[in-house]
């Protein structure tokens, strides 16, 4: 028998290509995010606007005598002073919902595009409080940030900073706290604050930290007492139980 010659009906469909996200969408996407988290988001926008018009349209008819040319020259400005506006209602928004969320400090911190490479896990976990420590490593040294209330993470960041001097030798050491008690940074402001920090250390010398902290590895949750996992039996009454 002849074989029939492959159609083009016949082949595996190309993988589409994503979608460009066009910055009118993600311009909208930012708006309804914000109005979600403040109704008035409209209505500042809109009077911000207004307002500039306004302002520029009384200065060309007081100073330059041309109204009209100074109000439509007011409509950019206006605009611009409205996304300024946006963009920061859009941080505080973003920054409303993930707080009091675990893990909210490398959600900030991970908007720091430069500079900087943070842990995604934790480097330590108080298993019963659910307390944390992120870390990361930058031309100012390490930093480590604890997420939890002042009176109970300080413990576990000082272990966590005695068990990261032992293999970083002269490296620099900076402790943080994110929250909201005395002495702690805010969510909102911690992106700011440690990106403040003053270099100490060259290039080559972060990737030595970095390496020798690679090495060091990551939280290492305690075994219960008594409770070998290599040897637990699933409770198959309990399972037919449910």
């Amino acid at each position: 028998m002849a074989r029939q010659s492959a159609t083009p009906s016949d082949a595996e469909p190309k993988a589409r290509k994503p979608k460009k996200v066009r910055w009118y969408h993600q311009l909208w996407q930012a708006y309804l995010m914000t109005q979600r988290f403040d109704p008035r988001t409209g209505w500042i926008l809109g009077g911000i606007v207004v307002v500039t018009i306004a302002v520029f349209a009384l200065l060309g008819a007081f100073v330059f005598h041309n109204v009209w040319y100074w109000a439509v020259l007011g409509l950019p400005f206006g605009l611009i002073l409205a996304m300024f506006y946006l963009s920061r209602r859009v941080e505080v928004a973003a920054y409303t919902q993930i707080e009091g969320q675990e893990g909210a400090t490398f959600s900030a911190l991970s908007t720091i595009r430069r500079g900087w490479a943070f842990t995604q896990e934790p480097v330590a976990v108080d298993p019963r409080t659910r307390d944390l420590v992120f870390r990361g490593v930058g031309r100012p040294g390490v930093l480590l940030i604890g997420e939890g209330p002042a009176h109970r993470v300080g413990r576990l960041l000082e272990a966590e900073r005695k068990r990261t001097a032992r293999v970083v030798g002269g490296a620099p050491i900076i402790v943080m706290q994110m929250g909201n008690d005395e002495g702690q940074v805010p969510l909102r402001k911690l992106t700011r604050a440690v990106q403040k920090l003053r270099p100490t250390l060259t290039k080559q010398e972060v990737a030595e930290v970095d390496k020798r902290l690679t090495a060091l590895g990551g939280v290492r949750l305690p075994v219960p007492k008594g409770v070998d996992p290599m040897r637990v039996r699933p409770d198959h009454k309990g399972l037919r139980g449910r």
